[in-house]
């Protein structure tokens, strides 16, 4: 039986005149269209192809060779292209667009508007539908992270306290307002760092690495940087964060802390507008 709304590995079982018949075991033979069979790879009777399986627009379970932006089971930003009287319809990267009931929506969306949702296969239709509220589909154990684990992130929505954000596909997290230095939206994808396991279970992120070895790596690229540059950098304890994310991608919090304990070390000496190497 075929995956719907997964890719699958299926056996070609036929050829015809517009595509290839593909055997999806209990759901029965899949057409992949003409268009879709890969020209760099002839396709013979018995050989293996990967194909994505979905409903078609006419509701015929078909298989494509092209890449939708997420499949079931993922957690994704998809932009709303139409809207009717059940809902709004997400662009998937595929020629039939994915639902978002109103039913399945957290707030009112309108088209042009990007919605991060989780795709799932609805049990009375077979059919892959979208939907805003996530809770129910992140893992409910205690997270077993480590201050300092580097993971992905996917930034969900700004709360007054900072940006939620899904850990690895499977927990809630916080990038707090302090250590978001840089723009943050919904649906953006990050590298982040866990900061703290709370004791209420909560999970406090970062968007840099943590801890004394992740302070001492900063120093190190500060004092490269400024090797690098004749011995001087147009950074300062008094620069913006902006400036200071553009040339290492930390906080400013965290740029005056290593330059701090450079000058502590008498390595560097701190200017208004400037560093110098000493």
């Amino acid at each position: 039986m075929a995956d719907i709304g997964r890719f699958n590995r299926l056996q070609v079982v036929k050829h015809t005149g517009f595509g290839l018949y593909l055997n999806g075991g209990n759901d029965g033979d899949i057409l992949l269209p003409k268009r879709y069979i890969p020209k760099d790879e002839p396709s013979e009777v018995g050989d293996w192809l990967d194909v994505f399986i979905y409903f078609d627009s006419e509701d015929k379970i078909i298989a494509t060779t092209e890449q939708p932006k997420a499949q079931v089971g993922d957690f994704v930003s998809l932009k709303v292209i139409a809207k009717n009287n059940v809902g709004v319809f997400l662009d998937w990267g595929l020629p039939k667009d994915v639902l978002l009931p109103f039913s399945e929506q957290k707030k009112p969306l309108e088209v042009g508007d990007y919605a991060v949702v989780h795709l799932y296969l609805d049990k009375h239709t077979s059919r892959v539908i979208a939907t805003s509220r996530l809770d129910r589909y992140l893992d409910k154990t205690p997270a077993r992270y480590k201050a300092g684990e580097q993971v992905e992130l996917l930034i969900v929505e700004r709360t007054d306290l900072g940006h939620k954000a899904i850990i690895n596909g499977l927990h809630w997290g916080l990038v707090h307002k302090n250590e978001a230095f840089k723009f943050l939206r919904g649906g953006q994808r990050e590298q982040g760092y866990i900061r703290e396991m709370r004791a209420d279970g909560k999970i406090s992120l970062s968007l840099q690495p943590v801890g004394a070895a992740a302070a001492d790596q900063l120093q190190d690229q500060i004092l490269q940087k400024l090797l690098d540059n004749d011995g001087t950098l147009p950074l300062s304890d008094k620069s913006t964060p902006e400036a200071i994310s553009r040339a290492f991608g930390v906080s400013k919090g965290n740029f005056k802390k290593a330059i701090g304990g450079l000058l502590k070390q008498e390595k560097i000496s701190i200017h208004s507008d400037h560093i110098e190497l000493l």
